[in-house]
């Protein structure tokens, strides 16, 4: 079962998210971030986030800007408002009874997802999926156009079978992106992800993500995986993993080291498809 929501983003349009319901025993909640212009129904996002509800985990993942069902425009985003948005959608989970005690990021969403878990949220543990150690490794993307936005304020962009405005502000906010400290400053367990044949992000990145990052600190290969994580069976070893990981992370998050299986207050039959 899964449940719809709505939240707004910082820069005002309301965002579209799905929650997986756990099924049977709830042992926690959870944040998907998807990639760069991916969206919440790709593969890895869809998935991942339903494996980790069969396995007890529920997890809310969420268009961004633009994306998918979200309302606003994609050009109006940028890497700051990914994570101020992916820190909305953690507040969301709170609000409704359900509080996030994880991140999963994949792709430039596991950048976001590092640099959104802070401790004020409640997160405690943080999982990434093929995730490069700097923000700016999307330029790489749009490069072709990159002088034309700078010069011209706005450009269209072609990626992904679809047009996408890139605005100057979306350029220059990833430009200025860092986040080295975010990870030396990350004070959660982290779970880095990577594929040794991902040929879109290196695993150099997740080498250095995990040299930098503090303990407790895991590296998982994923071999045979494609970035998209889109061949058969990946995503499902993907998720297993982290849940199998996380569980030691989310299992004091209830009362009486027990579960809870409670229905959040607030749900209901209309909410649930």
């Amino acid at each position: 079962m899964r449940e719809k929501v709505r939240f707004k983003s910082v820069v005002g349009p309301e965002l579209a998210g799905t929650i997986e319901l756990p099924e049977g025993e709830i042992r926690g909640w959870g944040v998907f971030v998807h990639g760069f212009t991916l969206g919440k129904d790709s593969p890895a996002a869809s998935r991942v986030s339903k494996r980790l509800a069969r396995e007890g985990i529920g997890m809310l993942r969420y268009d961004n800007l633009g994306i998918g069902e979200s309302d606003g425009d994609w050009g109006d985003g940028s890497f700051t408002v990914k994570v101020q948005d992916t820190i909305r959608a953690v507040n969301l989970m709170a609000e409704r009874g359900t509080p996030a005690d994880l991140l999963v990021g994949h792709s430039w969403g596991g950048a976001a997802a590092i640099a959104a878990a802070v401790k004020e949220t409640g997160v405690r543990a943080v999982a990434t999926l093929g995730a490069p150690a700097d923000p700016s490794h999307v330029e790489k993307q749009y490069d072709q156009v990159m002088d034309r936005v700078l010069a011209e304020g706005a450009h269209e962009w072609f990626v992904g079978g679809r047009t996408l405005l890139l605005k100057r502000a979306f350029v220059e906010d990833v430009h200025r992106a860092r986040l080295r400290e975010r990870i030396e400053q990350l004070d959660l367990p982290l779970l880095v992800l990577h594929s040794p044949t991902d040929a879109t992000v290196d695993i150099s990145n997740a080498g250095q993500i995990f040299r930098e990052a503090r303990h407790p600190r895991s590296f998982v290969s994923l071999e045979g995986a494609d970035h998209l994580l889109t061949a058969p069976g990946q995503a499902r070893r993907a998720a297993h993993i982290i849940s199998a990981w996380v569980d030691q992370y989310i299992h004091a998050s209830h009362s009486g080291g027990e579960a809870d299986t409670r229905v959040p207050a607030g749900s209901s039959r209309s909410q649930v498809v």
